[in-house]
């Protein structure tokens, strides 16, 4: 994928065109989410427990590598926020599951695009990261564990708060700045969030 993007980026620099152009863009957009949905189709992504080393194959290391341009450019996520809703759009092409007006800091982070799903009218603030994997070690090896995280309707998450796996927030939820949510937290509403 890089090798394509830096072939039509280098074209694109020696002669502009708008073929060049959408080359480039589709390789940069158009063409991980095709390897995904190809790798989806043949390795799918299960929720639950496995070892990164081993005989088999793990899914989620294939997943991480495709969507890993992303992570490490993150401006390329960024361009998106500029035009309201397309970053919506964007991780729903993933599999994520993402309600309306949903607002999105263009500093958010997110590692696991298909495995979210978000509710109507959420607001995530700066800095956020949203990580629906963790790892733990175990002797020569690394404990996978990947669970779908859900944010339910109205929910306020403030800056700098960390999602991990398997987490459930409630609807109308207020999540304080820099709040840590470790792996299989239900985070609840309190009376005042509804108000």
């Amino acid at each position: 994928m890089l090798l394509f993007v830096l072939i039509f980026l280098w074209y694109f620099l020696i002669n502009p065109g708008i073929f060049r152009f959408l080359g480039l863009l589709f390789f940069l957009y158009g063409f991980p989410l095709i390897i995904y949905r190809i790798h989806q189709y043949f390795y799918p992504l299960k929720e639950g427990i496995s070892y990164l080393k081993g005989e088999e194959y793990n899914p989620w290391w294939g997943t991480q590598q495709i969507q890993i341009i992303y992570n490490t450019f993150p401006f390329l996520e960024r361009i998106l926020h500029l035009i309201p809703g397309l970053f919506s759009c964007w991780l729903r092409l993933w599999g994520a599951k993402v309600g309306k007006q949903v607002y999105w800091v263009p500093t958010i982070s997110i590692l696991d695009r298909g495995l979210i799903e978000v509710g109507d009218g959420v607001l995530i603030g700066h800095g956020v990261t949203i990580c629906a994997h963790s790892l733990k070690p175990k002797k020569d090896n690394l404990v996978v564990f990947v669970q779908k995280i859900k944010i339910g309707n109205y929910a306020f998450i403030s800056g700098d708060v960390r999602i991990s796996s398997g987490v459930e927030i409630e609807e109308y939820a207020f999540i304080p700045y820099g709040k840590l949510l470790y792996p299989n937290v239900k985070f609840k509403a309190t009376n005042t969030s509804k108000v």
